[in-house]
């Protein structure tokens, strides 16, 4: 079930939020929401239920049996089955795939089912066992764990939520005296969001699918086309997982919950630094704090803090996707991101007009390897970006309006969390124009074929 659908917004989301107001007690509330949560998750494929619940009870049980047992064998054999699920169910075919590839053969891929958002929701669970170990953290009762884990705004694709985040906002009455505030400013940010995906995102992404496949088939593009699918893709991977993600917080904020912010304006960010401080951020702090920390971090000389973080940005390239231009691509943000620290060590300045212009071209380069289905492919749209011939770039006026629109907004406009949750007033005069923005959104998503979030593959 989409954010961006009829069924969730017109459907689950106001029977979920009825019996979220309506419970009398904070027992009767969870289980609820956790049943509309599984509700949600299932809507995709009932198998991945059983996976979602039996990993949700078997991290739960591990917290426990490390409470009682306080030694630091529980955590690790909690972080060893996350971590071997995911290798399976993602990574397996991949890995096999090369082995066969090196010893001069070939592999028939094993038919895996890969559980919907299964890198968030493990991610979230190692995070949560990693500090049970190092004492940041203790057993929580069965349904506060489980409505942690499954609740439905940040289950599939984010953001990343610890624990100590929410959690402890379970014990809070959802009638209290900000209620109608937090739907309201909810109710909002969930709009701009599904504007985000609507209106942008998922107009720009014919237009970069036919270039990439285009460009796979062996097609030449002009110079035109190549920026365009580079720029397109730009622009729709950051309203699509920003749409998303503002989605996710504002639908949690009609919950009465509060997530973490993952985005502030990261086509704005003057190096690469400043941009993963900006782009995906709950994702930056887990690799922050459960990668690069324990393999030195900044300790040590300036060698080991680039190897430190390339490491980090390749295991992140690898979460992306079981593909070595995933790799590659956070190998060159790693490589990027140890450039940028000795640049800094060094004492070196650089204008904020020429560093936002080498940032924002290089992201651009790298989405081109993220994006494309393989090397070839990739290399022949980044060298019709430098040498390819004159052209034009065929696409209508809509989407032209949508590239303008996403330019200005990325560029010049406030972060969207920020203007829903702290510079807008809720008052009277504007209901009408948000419910016709509403109504406007749902008319559109009915009208044509929804797209999948691209963050839903990872």
């Amino acid at each position: 079930m989409l954010f961006n659908s009829q069924a969730l917004i017109l459907g689950l989301l106001p029977i979920a939020l009825a019996g979220w107001y309506a419970a009398p007690t904070r027992a009767l509330r969870q289980i609820w929401a956790i049943g509309a949560s599984l509700v949600f998750y299932g809507f995709w494929d009932i198998r991945f239920v059983p996976v979602l619940v039996a990993l949700t009870l078997i991290n739960w049980a591990i917290g426990h049996a490390h409470e009682r047992w306080p030694r630091g064998i529980w955590p690790i054999l909690g972080i060893l089955l996350n971590l071997g699920l995911l290798a399976w169910v993602k990574y397996a075919n991949f890995f096999a795939e090369n082995v066969a590839w090196l010893a001069g053969g070939g592999h028939e891929a094993w038919d895996i089912i890969l559980p919907l958002g299964v890198s968030f929701f493990v991610f979230q669970k190692i995070a949560y066992l990693v500090d049970l170990r190092r004492g940041k953290a203790h057993a929580y009762p069965l349904l506060d764990f489980a409505l942690f884990v499954t609740f439905f705004p940040q289950l599939v694709a984010g953001p990343l939520v610890r624990h100590n985040e929410i959690i402890h906002q379970f014990a809070l009455d959802p009638r209290r005296p900000e209620a109608a505030e937090n739907l309201t400013r909810g109710a909002v940010l969930f709009i701009i969001g599904l504007a985000k995906k609507v209106l942008i995102a998922d107009t720009l992404a014919p237009v970069v699918d036919r270039l990439f496949t285009h460009a796979a088939a062996g097609g030449a593009l002009n110079l035109a086309e190549a920026w365009a699918a580079a720029g397109g893709f730009a622009l729709q991977i950051y309203f699509d997982f920003s749409g998303y993600s503002d989605m996710a917080i504002g639908l949690a904020l009609m919950f009465g919950l509060l997530l973490p912010a993952n985005f502030d304006a990261p086509y704005r960010a003057t190096s690469i630094r400043d941009f993963w401080r900006r782009w995906h951020m709950t994702l930056s702090r887990f690799l922050r704090d459960y990668v690069y920390i324990p393999l030195g971090g900044n300790r040590g000389g300036g060698g080991r803090q680039a190897a430190n973080v390339v490491a980090t940005m390749l295991l992140g390239g690898l979460w992306h996707g079981a593909a070595w231009t995933f790799v590659a691509w956070g190998g060159l943000h790693g490589l990027a991101l140890a450039v940028n620290g000795a640049w800094n060590r060094a004492g070196l300045a650089m204008p904020r007009l020429l560093g936002w212009a080498l940032t924002l071209l290089f992201v651009t380069g790298c989405w081109v390897l993220f994006r494309a289905p393989d090397f070839p492919t990739a290399a022949a749209m980044l060298q019709a970006m430098v040498t390819g011939g004159p052209g034009r770039v065929a696409i209508d006026n809509t989407q032209a309006a949508a590239a303008i629109a996403g330019v200005a907004a990325a560029l010049l406009g406030p972060a969207s969390h920020r203007f829903a949750l702290e510079r807008i007033r809720p008052q009277p005069a504007l209901a009408l124009p948000v419910a016709a923005a509403l109504v406007y959104l749902l008319l559109i998503t009915g009208g044509r074929r929804a797209h999948d979030f691209i963050y839903f593959q990872f």
